[in-house]
């Protein structure tokens, strides 16, 4: 991943002008079991409102697994589909949430949702999300797709492509994308750039395939990284060597080829 330029008063300027930041709902959980830890919420809070006082222009989904997880209550005699819209409505809990401790901070917020909440939220229209990034104003995506059997990691890569965000950004609790899970084996290698095709072949399981393939036709690179690690956010944007690279850029050898 290229270096950031330096700015005139000697600080990093931001490599990416907007981003879409995909945060999992799971990373509310903290040390708890189910529902929101506030030190998380804060903690997330601070390190996007360092984003933003950088000028980079953020856009956010948010996973609901903390709360519910539609696809995962298929099995339990719930239909997918209704399962799927009650997983909708976990993510704007946690995107009310999210948005509750961004204005805490002295953030500005926009609420959109692609179900049609109109007291808490605004609906999504593209060209409204956009001007509210262009004023500086950082826009929550909530109720995914706003369709059943469709991921919030799809949602993000949609948004991604509509707002024509310069990266997508996938926080998570791992240090990037690795050759088996670390949690459970010391020997995981992390990748530290690696091209998509690369991820496909090793079926790596960064996001479903749905939102991976979207990423893939429109050719948007995406950054897996560690979202628990105070400051990554931030070094990230300002181009810093964080986490996984991964690219579409074919002149780039992929693993394969180099051997």
């Amino acid at each position: 991943m290229p270096d950031s330029d330096t700015q005139s008063n000697g600080t990093t300027a931001p490599r990416f002008r907007r981003i879409l930041l995909k945060l999992s709902g799971e990373a509310l959980l903290g040390a708890n079991t189910y529902g929101i830890d506030q030190d998380v919420l804060s903690r997330y809070a601070e390190e996007i409102k360092d984003v933003v006082d950088e000028g980079v222009e953020i856009a956010l989904v948010i996973g609901g697994g903390n709360i519910f997880r539609g696809v995962n209550n298929k099995t339990t005699g719930m239909t997918r589909a209704h399962a799927d819209y009650m997983g909708m409505l976990a993510t704007m809990i946690n995107a009310m949430a999210l948005q509750d401790a961004l204005e805490h901070v002295g953030v500005y917020t926009r609420l959109q949702s692609a179900l049609n909440m109109d007291e808490i939220a605004e609906p999504f229209i593209r060209r409204r999300a956009i001007r509210h990034l262009e004023k500086r104003r950082v826009v929550i995506f909530g109720s995914g797709t706003g369709n059943p059997y469709f991921t919030t990691d799809t949602a993000a890569a949609l948004r991604a492509l509509e707002i024509d965000a310069d990266v997508l950004l996938k926080g998570t609790r791992v240090n990037g994308v690795f050759s088996a899970d670390p949690e459970s084996d010391a020997g995981a290698e992390r990748f530290e750039t690696i091209h998509g095709s690369e991820v496909i072949r090793k079926d790596l399981q960064v996001m479903d395939m749905t939102a991976f393939t979207l990423c893939k036709d429109s050719r948007m690179n995406i950054i897996v990284f560690n979202m628990n690690e105070r400051g990554n956010l931030l070094r990230v944007v300002q181009g810093e060597t964080v986490g996984t690279f991964i690219h579409w850029d074919d002149t780039v050898p992929t693993e394969k080829e180099r051997n």
